[in-house]
């Protein structure tokens, strides 16, 4: 089995670390959803969902990982895992999308904040403490920071987790998603991309 090298991780783990932060900060920009239109050095060019052209430096040692899908049988107690969420008429929780973490994240970013892959989307990083099925599809009850919350995942939710990855991934028309710092002169840098795999495209 091919061992994730230790940068990997440290990329992984920047990135996410910096969810809670970035929920809050005024450019939207700052998260970057869209496709590949180019990469010419270090400068990847991204056409994001608006269809605007955005460049991103992305820094020296940049990580690139893909996706791998997963099923809602891979969930169990005990995974560590990452959803985004809208509220519907309930009043909880159902998902729009799973992360499975690999263990070596388990921890980073805990909490449930703002996220904008829709309108009052949130995103929550926790540990499943139990899994049932109801009418809607599989119940996810997961604790974060001595709170638990029960989550709806629907039968067609895609669940993902990390895969190992490298700039071939960057490559015209890929999907990608990039959680990027806006330098002092306005410009966006990144230490890590996400990126569609064997067509399993990052859905958060």
């Amino acid at each position: 089995m091919r061992r994730w090298r230790p940068a990997l991780w440290l990329a992984i783990a920047l990135l996410v670390a910096t969810a809670p932060a970035l929920a809050q900060a005024p450019q939207a920009s700052n998260r970057i959803r869209g496709t590949v239109e180019s990469l010419a050095g270090n400068l990847l060019t991204v056409k994001t969902r608006n269809g605007q052209a955005v460049q991103i430096t992305l820094l020296p040692s940049y990580v690139v990982r893909g996706m791998a899908k997963k099923s809602l049988a891979d969930i169990k107690p005990g995974d560590y895992v990452a959803s985004t969420s809208v509220r519907e008429g309930d009043g909880k929780p159902h998902a729009v999308e799973v992360h499975i973490f690999p263990e070596a994240m388990r921890g980073t970013a805990e909490g449930q904040f703002p996220w904008d892959l829709l309108p009052d989307s949130l995103m929550t990083n926790a540990t499943v403490t139990g899994v049932a099925t109801a009418a809607q599809g599989n119940v996810l009850t997961v604790s974060y920071k001595g709170q638990s919350s029960d989550i709806i995942v629907g039968p067609n939710v895609p669940v993902v987790t990390y895969a190992p990855g490298d700039p071939s991934l960057l490559k015209p028309g890929a999907a990608v998603f990039i959680i990027a710092i806006r330098r002092p002169d306005g410009s966006l840098a990144a230490p890590a991309v996400t990126a569609e795999k064997d067509g399993v495209k990052p859905p958060m």
